[in-house]
């Protein structure tokens, strides 16, 4: 595994309802970017622009393997969204309507769901403190905050605030502000969400390392299961982001999450 600062690297640019991605295929070889390489391709005036990096590399047991980054340059062991997107393209590109990744999170499934849409299997959730993970041990259905939110681990640490209205909150504020809360020490995604509904929430979404997104798949599956633990919905649920709707559904095998997905454009970076 090549890293490079200088070389020119192609890239795709792909969106999962607005939360946005610079995938780089390697399987080919190609030069990895640095951390220093992630950032500036990040920025959104002077770079390509997105939320996370993914490269997609060879795999001896699945059919391809994916590393995900944050905007800031730091790893991500999982991100639901350029999954599904990753997993379109690939099956796109060989025919196949179901196939199977690896990732830091572990193997992950992902099916044509048809009408366009993609399905990805992120996993059960994680709910004891030490695998979210949480700084000392504690209840994760509330946690000791004000708002007690649901801690929860999908690969990655998650914060989901049930609140009575998600748009009246102040994201920019409340976002930052948890993710850096020293109960969690690896940062947090951050999660505001109301009940529309049976089984229906609007969330808004804070990404540790990104920032405010349009959407977030390891965040819809934390919130929807971290709802239907506490009893607020049942294990099929349909969430109203920023970008869109997506349904997660709660299965003996793993959280499941659908929606569309978008290959916008390909490019070359000249760093």
């Amino acid at each position: 595994m090549g890293v490079t600062d200088r070389k020119s690297l192609a890239f795709m640019k792909m969106h999962g309802l607005g939360n946005d991605f610079a995938v780089i295929d390697a399987r080919a070889g190609a030069p990895w970017p640095s951390e220093a390489t992630i950032r500036a391709m990040a920025d959104r005036h002077r770079g390509i622009g997105f939320d996370q990096l993914a490269v997609i590399a060879t795999a001896d047991e699945a059919d391809a393997h994916l590393t995900f980054y944050n905007a800031d340059g730091s790893r991500s062991a999982a991100c639901g969204n350029a999954t599904r997107c990753i997993a379109r393209h690939l099956m796109d590109e060989s025919d196949m309507l179901a196939l199977t990744l690896a990732t830091a999170r572990g193997q992950l499934a992902a099916r044509d769901a048809g009408d366009g849409l993609t399905s990805v299997n992120m996993g059960a959730a994680l709910t004891r403190w030490d695998a979210v993970p949480l700084a000392r041990e504690m209840d994760t259905l509330e946690l000791p905050l004000d708002g007690t939110p649901t801690a929860t681990g999908m690969g990655n640490p998650h914060c989901t605030f049930f609140v009575a209205d998600a748009e009246a909150v102040d994201l920019a504020a409340r976002g930052p502000e948890i993710e850096h809360h020293p109960l969690f020490p690896e940062r947090t995604n951050v999660q505001f969400v109301h009940v529309i509904g049976p089984d229906h929430l609007r969330m808004r979404v804070w990404e540790r390392g990104t920032g405010i997104t349009l959407a977030s798949g390891s965040s819809s599956c934390a919130t929807a299961h971290a709802a239907h633990r506490r009893g607020l919905t049942g294990p099929d649920v349909r969430l109203e982001l920023d970008g869109g709707t997506i349904h997660v559904r709660i299965a003996a095998d793993g959280i499941w999450m659908t929606g569309p997905t978008a290959h916008v454009f390909d490019g070359v970076w000249h760093g």
